[in-house]
């Protein structure tokens, strides 16, 4: 079951410092390793709320792969300059498995909150 790492990053004035491009510079070079890929990263059309900054969206193949390349040694020696340097909300969540419709997960907290 694939794995997704969501980062809502917003970096100070916008425009990454040498410290932050950096990191941009090395980052790519230590997920590949773990099978991740970039699919989108950039700023979003928020439609409705609010979302300052950016978003990051890289796929991994598997929450072990994910959570084994966040604690890499070849990760949380660049980690560093992400986190002195931009604001980062990051999240794993893995994808909804096959069949999987909302209207069916609606049904079952109902049945849930009734009790059976």
């Amino acid at each position: 079951m694939k794995t997704y790492l969501i980062n809502h990053l917003r970096i100070p004035g916008d425009v990454p410092n040498s410290d932050g491009l950096s990191y941009l510079e090395q980052v790519e070079a230590t997920v590949a390793p773990y099978g991740g890929k970039w699919l989108a990263q950039g700023p979003g059309d928020v439609v409705e709320g609010a979302w300052p900054g950016s978003v990051v969206l890289i796929e991994f193949p598997n929450r072990e792969a994910a959570t084994t390349w966040y604690n890499s040694p070849e990760y949380t020696a660049i980690r560093p300059l992400r986190i002195n340097n931009a604001i980062s909300d990051i999240i794993l969540i893995d994808e909804i498995p096959e069949g999987f419709t909302i209207k069916g997960f609606a049904g079952e907290v109902r049945r849930a909150i009734q009790g059976g």
